[in-house]
């Protein structure tokens, strides 16, 4: 059962210096916590999102009982992330679109809405944005840091930038790094953005109008990415839409059924269920979702590389890392693919650095980390409580 939960926001006026020159002034960070933080404020837990996700982690909303958090199955009293036990803590990174600074809001140097002007971010200016944010709450070291896809790489880069103020991570269906394929699915969708006629160089909100078109095409790619071939198959197969008669059209029985298909193919229709859910997921997106925070995440996912600075030295880059480790992946996640987790298990290893590792026999593809798999909840719960044991005897001590 969900519980109620307020979202917050944090300003700041000391410029933030970032990893591609220059530096972000004047900003603000939404933001959200769940349960209490303890007396020796030893039991904060930083959950880190992934591309379309923000700070709304877990929860309802008050009067809105359909705005769980998209993480709500995994954090909150009772549950694996148990809220009974840990402060919680969701942040919205810098240049998203749900409340903290992003192109939709205006520089304070100009006055004039950033749009594509926003300057680029990264991943490690995400968490160094993030440690800001936990000073102001009093907090000084995270009993853990959790992140799946894209905030798997925050929890890794958290353990190399702020090595001594975390005790734990747990990277989620996630990478060191992005292979070729994932960076060329990233760039499509990023062109088919770029290229619609709304886009007007990124500064779209002056003309009043949307670049839809390029949105909607750029999450059906991307939605295809997060699922597995077997999921697919199973729920959308090759099966046709119910077919709808024109309108005004009045055919006569035995004239139906060869004026439906005549219809259909004239007007290159939508005929299958999956194009049919995926229209659906690319009209939703594009109505919440905004286009040039989507270029700058996509390209954070892009640059984010900790062995580039090590020649692509996996395990030097993760020398420095102090936490202890637990990596989960899923075996039909072939966006993050249990082969990426398994070079960051290896490197840990050979740092002799503490690790545990499931991978988790699901269907889902890569949205499995979004979902109630027994197995991968059992094992996050089994975690989790290993932390919360650790708390309890050094509070005993």
């Amino acid at each position: 059962m969900s519980f109620i939960v307020t979202p917050q926001s944090m300003h700041f006026d000391e410029p933030l210096p970032l990893q591609g020159g220059g530096s972000i002034r004047s900003y603000d960070l939404a933001y959200e916590t769940y349960g209490q933080l303890n007396a020796d404020k030893s039991n904060a837990v930083l959950v880190c999102h992934a591309l379309n996700a923000s700070h709304h982690v877990a929860g309802v909303y008050e009067g809105q009982p359909k705005s769980q958090g998209w993480w709500d199955n995994m954090i909150g009293p009772g549950k694996p992330v148990d809220t009974n036990k840990f402060f919680v803590i969701g942040v919205n990174n810098l240049g998203s679109c749900f409340g903290s600074t992003g192109p939709m809001h205006p520089d304070p140097e100009t006055g004039r809405i950033y749009g594509a002007d926003f300057p680029v971010v990264t991943v490690e200016d995400w968490v160094d944005a993030q440690a800001r944010l936990l000073d102001r709450l009093g907090v000084d070291q995270l009993a853990a840091v959790l992140g799946g896809s894209l905030g798997g790489m925050q929890a890794l880069s958290w353990t190399l930038r702020y090595p001594q103020r975390m005790r734990h991570a747990v990277v989620v269906a996630s990478a060191p790094n992005l292979n070729a394929e994932n960076i060329a699915f990233n760039e499509v969708a990023r062109r088919a953005i770029v290229t619609d006629p709304d886009f007007h160089g990124g500064h779209f909100y002056e003309h009043g109008v949307v670049p839809a078109r390029g949105l909607r095409i750029a999450r059906m790619i991307g939605h295809i990415t997060y699922l597995s071939d077997d999921v697919m198959n199973q729920k959308f197969g090759r099966s046709l839409r119910a077919p709808e008669l024109p309108p005004g059209a009045d055919p006569q029985p035995g004239d139906v059924a060869q004026g439906l298909r005549d219809y259909l193919y004239s007007t290159q229709d939508v005929e299958f269920q999956i194009e049919s859910y995926l229209r659906y997921q690319g009209e939703k997106f594009s109505n919440y979702f905004d286009a040039n925070t989507y270029l700058l995440i996509t390209r954070a996912l892009d640059y984010f590389d900790p062995a580039r600075a090590h020649d692509g030295n996996l395990t030097q880059a993760l020398a420095q890392a102090r936490a202890s480790f637990l990596l989960v992946s899923f075996t039909t996640d072939w966006r993050f693919a249990p082969a990426r987790s398994r070079e960051i298990v290896k490197s840990l290893l050979e740092n002799n650095r503490d690790v545990s590792y499931a991978e988790i026999d699901a269907p889902h593809g890569h949205d499995a980390f979004l979902l109630d798999d027994a197995r991968y909840m059992g094992v996050m719960r089994s975690y989790f409580d290993g932390i919360e044991l650790n708390l309890n005897s050094k509070e005993a001590a």
